[in-house]
């Protein structure tokens, strides 16, 4: 899975903020709260995303309404296995990232690490 381009992290994010499915429409009508952006930009990166997989949609009427295909967490954990999967040293990479964590993140690391012990325990 390929790193989102700024548009297209700023569409996902706001398709996973809302936690609902959304129209092209209400993204750029999101959108233009901060920035002006033509419809046909938000569309066109919209099918985009489609065609990567990163959103699935469907007709209502005559717009197409988008869903994220996964979330904010799986699409950043493929983006972490995909760095340690190409480095030739995963846990140098590994010791770089605990270097720089805050010790609230490093706490979410143990709990996560713990959680995911617990499941493949089971």
């Amino acid at each position: 899975m390929r790193q989102l381009g700024d548009l297209e992290a700023e569409i996902m994010d706001r398709l996973w903020s809302w936690g609902r499915p959304a129209t092209a429409r209400e993204v750029r009508t999101d959108i233009n709260t901060q920035r002006p952006i033509a419809y046909t930009t938000v569309k066109t990166v919209a099918d985009i995303l489609h065609r990567k997989g990163m959103l699935a949609r469907h007709k209502e009427g005559r717009a197409w309404v988008y869903t994220p295909t996964c979330t904010r967490q799986q699409y950043t954990a493929s983006l972490m296995h995909q760095a340690l999967g190409s480095n030739p040293d995963p846990a140098g990479t590994l010791v770089s990232f605990l270097e720089q964590i805050t010790p609230e993140e490093a706490q979410a690391l143990r709990m996560a690490l713990r959680r995911a012990n617990r499941r493949s325990d089971a």
